[in-house]
């Protein structure tokens, strides 16, 4: 696994990482708050991919690490320290990649949004400006992960 192979002997959580898989279709779950240790997910969510990511009549996306774009970045996060903005509580996100390396002049931060639900459906959920958007609730679910943890967290969004 390629995360496990990234944080080994550095600086970050050894047990916990949250995936996104943005092969997956938006409606259903696609983010994953996964044990490294135990190879089980502790928690699993709906989450929102950026508005520009979208192709018109395609299922599938596109990427980018360009401001104003619009699109969600693939690659390795730093889940960063936690403040209060527009939408509340949020987690800065530090690109590791060269592929999300804008992440933090983009503001690209991982927070809740009121139109996600918090179970999987056939309607996709709507879009971000390239944030990675979970409900209300399992925000708070993975909140108590990130501030739980001694260590900094991985999150790695691939597709």
């Amino acid at each position: 696994m390629e995360v496990k192979n990234y944080i080994k002997g550095k600086d970050f959580n050894q047990e916990l990482a949250v995936f996104i898989n943005f092969r997956i279709s938006s409606g259903k779950y696609r983010y994953f708050v996964y044990n490294l240790k135990k190879n089980t997910i502790v928690q699993q969510a709906v989450v929102s991919h950026g508005s520009g990511s979208v192709i018109p009549r395609s299922d599938a996306l596109r990427f980018s690490n360009t401001e104003g774009s619009y699109q969600s970045s693939l690659g390795k996060y730093v889940i960063g320290e936690s403040y209060i903005g527009k939408f509340g509580k949020a987690y800065r996100l530090k690109g590791l990649d060269s592929t999300n390396s804008n992440a933090m002049q983009r503001a690209v931060v991982l927070h809740s949004y009121g139109c996600i639900p918090d179970v999987e459906s056939e309607t996709p959920a709507c879009l971000s400006l390239g944030c990675p958007m979970l409900s209300v609730n399992a925000f708070k679910e993975t909140s108590r992960y990130i501030d739980q943890s001694v260590k900094p967290m991985i999150l790695y969004a691939f597709y």
